[in-house]
């Protein structure tokens, strides 16, 4: 649902107001109750969150499952070759 932002014509005070595309405008200021008007709108209504969003989101269901038994494949291989000893690391004696 989009945030609207209203001005009074009489004191000046903005107010914001989270409402359906489908509810009436505000008509009344909460202050003074005189008239309001509906300001024009600066930003967009979607907020981006998180990692973002990449031409890969949108993968076949195929190309997914592949994507992932490599990825399955590439960390068997890595955990094989990584040693036993505490710190990673091979002492030569």
């Amino acid at each position: 649902m989009p945030t609207y932002e209203y001005e009074c014509t009489k004191c000046g005070v903005i107010f914001e107001r989270f409402q359906s595309i489908t509810d009436e405008p505000v008509k009344r200021c909460p202050d003074c109750r005189c008239k309001v008007k509906r300001l024009l709108g600066s930003g967009a209504g979607i907020i981006f969150k998180g990692k973002g969003f990449y031409g890969t989101d949108y993968r076949s269901a195929d190309y997914k499952k592949r994507a992932s038994e490599d990825k399955t494949k590439s960390t068997e291989s890595a955990g094989s070759s990584s040693t036993d000893k505490p710190g990673g690391q091979d002492k030569k004696s």
